[in-house]
């Protein structure tokens, strides 16, 4: 089966349904054991931007009879022809329908994408509900940053693997073989997984309410049943990806990506990936050179992205910056360095780099004012902000983009009014530079597993008041200014904190027409507001409510290594406006490091071995 020529000549980009691109698996359907089709619930070119699809990719397709093909949304365009053609949902490589598979795993790293995930199982012809499946269908599993609160999807998920997916992937695919070569009935299949570190299986799991309607809590429905979930962590970093899928289109982030470390010891209170991605682990230089020569030959990339939540944190990132320079000197290799720190090390490391026409430079100050900035534990002074820009602009860069965030914990109008103030001294400090400034302003969502898990959301009323504030001023300091729906971060943020209840209004929203919600053009939110009123759920109630230190919440089941005593110790420094140092400088003792052989920041006072 595949899609028609007449099909794909009524959609936009129809190279998004074709596959067939350089690197891509040619596996052996009949001889594979174990059929996995790896999703991404959004188009093909933000999927195939995403660093997890290759590494889970590789490692499936380098197992002994398992075969792994990929699928993506597709747009509401090709929906519609699917469905008036009567065609099903199906694998790039192999155009096989993926209700043939023994697999399907979706990647979730967006809350907005949940709708999506529903619409293509329906597409699929797989029950949306997993209590509706049967032996005849694949096993839907989810992994990726949002599976760390699953609740929400519980009730259309079968199975979760929490935390760094590579070596959990191959166990669930080897688990699911000896299942098959057994003939175990799904519940037993489900059972097995469980078994495995790191597998979350909600069916095997009762979420409990009090008299009030207030979650207090999951149960094991059977005494075998373990009562908490720990995330995977690798202690290692697999090799890189070096012969990954090159698209036939063009795609988000088209280059070449070596991921040269994972995780943060920044210790950003707000942010989620800090937390759920430690410890940091890092690859030799000589591991990362060795990838780039492999992806600039496998691929003929002239672009290298060399990935990390905080790029200028690597150790020796200015050698290994010039090493490849050095070496790619011929083919004018040009390197991509994304999280640059605000200071005068990033701008020096970009006069590095080769560039035919500067970029812009990107930097993410996050509050406008040092005290918020101190109280989410990003602590850069005003001086240290302008100067970087100041020494940026003299180097002779032009544009110039700046990250922030309202609605942090603690803000004022004096903090949202500071951003404005920031924008006005550095265009009275660089006059005779006359630079191109964009602000863009995200709004805060408290994440799970954050030290700002308990916070309230700002309401979109009191967002909207800032938003306006802050365009009245920047349109004075001749900044141009980009923002957020505040119902579109109101409905990330319920979806992000949520318990098991909101499955149905998931599940209503998708019925009154709600997909590609991470897209501004297809987001309605009276969509969503109509599924929140026939599940009877009140939306304000998990986004705009600050909860108590001690309340159970919905995720609690979840061990991601970093423990609640210390993520309720930052809550506590938050309000006192206190920091807490870099972990690379002073261990807090947040938990991860009871877990031997994985976290090795280390410090004497927690009568650890410095390494």
């Amino acid at each position: 089966m595949s899609y028609s020529h007449s099909m794909l000549s009524q959609v936009t980009k129809p190279g998004r349904y074709t596959g067939g691109e350089w690197n891509s698996a040619a596996g052996d359907w009949s001889a594979a054991e174990v059929r996995v089709a790896l999703v991404y619930p959004d188009v093909y070119e933000i999927g195939m931007s995403n660093l997890a699809l290759p590494i889970l990719y590789e490692a499936l397709n380098s197992q002994p009879r398992v075969l792994a093909e990929r699928a993506f949304a597709p747009w509401v365009d090709m929906e519609a022809a699917m469905r008036q053609a009567g065609v099903p949902l199906l694998s790039l490589e192999s155009k096989r329908p993926l209700v043939e598979f023994d697999m399907i795993g979706f990647s979730l790293g967006y809350e907005l994408t949940y709708t999506n995930v529903l619409n293509m199982l329906d597409l699929a012809g797989i029950p949306v509900l997993a209590s509706d499946r049967s032996d005849a269908h694949p096993l839907i599993i989810a992994g990726g940053s949002c599976a760390l609160n699953p609740e929400p999807m519980a009730d259309f998920i079968d199975a979760f693997a929490i935390g760094d997916g590579e070596e959990v992937a191959v166990e669930m695919v080897e688990s699911l073989r000896r299942c098959r070569r057994d003939g175990a009935r799904r519940e037993e299949v489900l059972s097995r997984l469980a078994d495995i570190p790191g597998v979350y299986v909600p069916s095997l799991y009762e979420a409990r309410y009090d008299p009030q309607g207030n979650f207090v809590g999951l149960r094991p429905a059977k005494a075998q049943v373990r009562p908490n979930i720990q995330r995977r962590i690798v202690a290692e970093l697999p090799p890189a990806v070096t012969r990954p899928v090159v698209p036939y289109i063009s795609v988000i982030h088209d280059r070449g990506s070596v991921e040269v470390q994972r995780g943060c010891t920044r210790g950003c209170r707000f942010c989620q990936a800090g937390v759920v991605y430690r410890p940091q682990r890092h690859r030799s230089h000589e591991e990362v050179l060795e990838a780039a020569r492999q992806l600039i030959s496998n691929c003929g990339y002239n672009e290298i992205s060399l990935v990390s939540l905080t790029t200028t944190d690597y150790p020796g990132i200015d050698s290994l910056v010039n090493s490849l320079v050095e070496e790619h000197s011929d083919c004018r290799l040009t390197l991509s360095l994304p999280s640059l720190r605000i200071d005068g090390f990033s701008i020096k490391l970009m006069e590095s780099l080769r560039f035919n026409k500067k970029p812009g430079l990107t930097f993410a100050p996050e509050a406008g004012t040092e005290r918020l900035r101190q109280v989410i534990n990003k602590s850069i002074p005003d001086d240290k902000i302008v100067d970087t820009i100041a020494a940026a602009l003299a180097k002779g860069w032009t544009n110039i983009k700046l990250y922030f965030m309202i609605g942090l914990p603690t803000e004022t109008m004096d903090d949202v009014e500071g951003i404005v103030h920031i924008v006005e001294r550095v265009r009275r400090e660089t006059r005779k530079s006359s630079p191109r400034i964009r602000i863009s302003v995200s709004t805060f969502v408290p994440k799970a597993h954050t030290p700002f898990q308990w916070a309230a959301q700002d309401s979109p009323g009191e967002l909207k008041a800032k938003q306006e504030t802050l365009r009245n001023g920047l349109r004075r300091a001749k900044a141009h200014l980009s923002w957020e729906d505040p119902e579109t971060s109101l409905l990330e943020t319920i979806l992000a904190r949520g318990d098991r209840r909101l499955g149905k209004v998931i599940y209503h929203a998708l019925k009154a027409g709600a997909t590609f919600d991470a897209w501004s053009e297809r987001f309605r939110y009276s969509h969503w507001l109509k599924a929140f009123e026939k599940a009877g759920i009140d939306p304000a109630s998990y986004a705009c409510r600050r909860r108590p230190i001690d309340e159970i919440l919905p995720w609690s089941h979840i061990d991601v290594g970093v423990s609640p005593a210390f993520l309720k110790q930052e809550y506590e420094r938050t309000l006192e406006g206190t920091e807490t140092p870099d972990c690379r400088i002073k261990c807090s003792a947040c938990g991860l490091e009871r877990w031997e052989g994985i976290c090795r920041v280390r410090c004497t006072e927690c009568g650890l071995k410095q390494d």
